[in-house]
Formats: structure tokens, sequence, C-alpha cells
């Protein structure tokens, strides 16, 4: 099978575990995966956020103001330029997060159950190589 085809598999098939639990709570994945981005460095531009969450920026402000809308997360004027925008997650928002916290986690051990520690951590180093080098 092809690599590329391959790298894809895997992310539908551990984005579909994750989703079963996201689900319930009425998440998407790029839902959570704001919030967890969010969690790591909370009040983000749009444009920031896009990059970490691997969305355009057309989709990321569909899926932000469907956020807002369900009090998820807010938008608040940058204190340093208020012609700038930052994400904020609500307190609704943290605790969703806090109940899903582990998902990431949980998918990344699976990996390392299937691989083995340092194969898995190889497939890291690679993947990440890849990443850096075709985003140059």
């Amino acid at each position: 099978m092809q690599l590329t085809r391959l790298i894809c598999g895997v992310n539908r098939k551990l984005e579909q575990a994750m989703e079963a639990h996201l689900r319930p709570v009425g998440l998407s994945i790029e839902q959570y995966r704001i919030l967890e981005a969010l969690d790591e460095h909370d009040g983000m531009s749009m444009g920031e956020l896009a990059a970490r969450v691997f969305v355009d920026s057309p989709t990321l402000t569909k899926i932000i103001d469907k956020m807002v809308a369900s009090s998820d997360v807010y938008r608040a004027p940058d204190a340093k330029d208020r012609r700038k925008v930052l994400i904020f997650r609500s307190n609704k928002g943290k605790e969703i997060f806090l109940t899903l916290q582990g998902l990431s986690t949980k998918a990344q051990q699976d990996v390392m159950n299937i691989l083995g520690h340092k194969e898995a951590a190889d497939l890291s180093n690679l993947l990440s190589e890849v990443f850096q080098k075709l985003d140059q």
C-alpha cells in the first residue's frame, strides 16, 4: 500500500476511535483538537489556531462560530493589538476538555502498544522529520 494512503488510513482509524468518545458530548474531532490546543496555550489567534489543528482559516471560522454558539470558547480582542481577535476556552470548554483529556494520550498509548516504545518513538521522529521538511 502507498505510504501516503497508509498514513491517512492510520489517522482515520485513530480519529474514529476518538470520535466514539466525542460523539456523546457533541464534539467533532476538530472541536476536540481546538480545545486541546487551547489547553496548551489559551488565547490564540485564528491563524495560530488554524496551524495547530491543521484546518484552513475558512473552516476554522465556521467551527469557532459553532463553538462560540455552544459556549465552548469565546473571542476577545488582543490586549496588545485590538485589531486582532484571540480565541479562549470558556469554563464549559475547560470542563468538557477535562472529562476527555486522556483521549490523545490513549490514542498514542494504543500505537505504542502495537509497535512498542522504541518503534513508536522512531515512527514519531520520522514523521516529525517529514512534517518539518514538507513545511519548508
